[in-house]
């Protein structure tokens, strides 16, 4: 059965046999924005779906704080080569993790019980320097809207073993927008993997913020959450 992690909650990540859990998954779901405004002349409504575009990304860390990699999308680029900034890219330097790409749109109609977007992960393949692993989401705004995660019907992450076309077992999941701490806020950090004692952890943090870009979360990240 999975976990229903709360924020601030630390789990170790073995299956219910007790066995490690190495190869799995992290994956955000979320819904597009549906409302009814009135039709033509004021008669009738109809439904107006509006796209929404969330950012799963991830950072590494050695053990004194370091960044040492990272996962972002590599559709900022330019921007982000004419600020100095690291290039974004789908998979980590030793391939132990790999991004799916982006979504810019989240679930037209419900929820289709897939991830939109998700961070594979073989922790046999990460590099013994990296100490943390930390996952957070942002916002992407174009132009002309103007929304927070209260806003969004659903989102939620969760860790299961499989693919990012097909779901084996769920290990654990954490429902994003039923937190009132959520509204006003465009940017979330979910949780970080962590080593202990020869073994990897993994605890749900939770923590949202006002970040307008996923490189401010990421240097919150690094100078506050070493």
């Amino acid at each position: 059965m999975a976990i229903s992690l709360q924020k601030g909650q630390k789990i170790d990540l073995r299956k219910s046999s007790g066995e490690a859990l190495t190869n799995f998954c992290v994956g955000v779901n979320w819904g597009a924005i549906e409302t009814e405004k009135a039709g033509l002349f004021g008669f009738g409504k109809k439904k107006v779906v509006e796209d929404v575009d969330l950012d799963l990304s991830c950072i590494m860390l050695d053990q004194s704080g370091n960044l040492v990699d990272w996962i972002y999308s590599p559709d900022y680029n330019a921007w982000l080569s004419k600020n100095n900034y690291p290039l974004g890219k789908l998979s980590s330097k030793d391939g132990g993790l790999k991004h799916s790409g982006d979504d810019r749109q989240g679930d037209v109609g419900g929820d289709d019980g897939l991830d939109n977007e998700i961070i594979t992960i073989d922790l046999n393949r990460v590099s013994p320097t990296i100490d943390k692993i930390y996952f957070f989401l942002n916002i992407y705004l174009n132009q002309g809207q103007s929304f927070d995660f209260s806003q969004i019907p659903f989102a939620k992450i969760r860790m299961y073993e499989g693919t990012s076309t097909r779901v084996n077992t769920v290990h654990s999941n954490y429902d994003i927008v039923t937190d009132s701490s959520y509204r006003g806020k465009r940017a979330l950090i979910l949780g970080k993997l962590y080593r202990k004692n020869g073994e990897w952890k993994f605890d749900a943090i939770g923590e949202p913020s006002e970040d307008q870009i996923f490189v401010q979360t990421m240097q919150r990240i690094i100078k506050d959450y070493k």
